[in-house]
This record gives C-alpha cells, sequence and structure tokens, in this order.
C-alpha cells in the first residue's frame, strides 16, 4: 500500500495545475448541486485539499 500511496503523490505533485483544475470542478459541481446554500464551506475544503497538493490554488 505505501507504494501505491509513494506513486500517487509523486502523480499529484508532477500535474499539480490539473488537479487543482479537476478540484475546482468538483467544487463548482457540489455547490450547484447544493443550490449554493453550502458555497463557502465547499469553497474552504476544496481550498484546503489543493493546500495539500502541492503548490495549491489558493487565489480564488
Amino acid at each position: 500500500m505505501g507504494n501505491f500511496m509513494n506513486k500517487a503523490k509523486e502523480l499529484v505533485d508532477k500535474y499539480d495545475k490539473q488537479v487543482d483544475k479537476g478540484m475546482d470542478k468538483a467544487g463548482d459541481m457540489a455547490d450547484k448541486r447544493t443550490g449554493g446554500k453550502h458555497g463557502e464551506q465547499i469553497d474552504k475544503g476544496v481550498d484546503m485539499a489543493q493546500a495539500r497538493t502541492g503548490q495549491g490554488d489558493q487565489g480564488r
């Protein structure tokens, strides 16, 4: 299992911009599905996840 996690971390680091973009899309979809009721919480969660995956995208 450790080798799998190391490979996953390497891929996330290598493709940080694409991962951040995917997280943004997922957050937007979640926001849309909840009717915008939880937008702040979703944005906060996306920002936290992006910060843990390389550079992160804190400039929303």
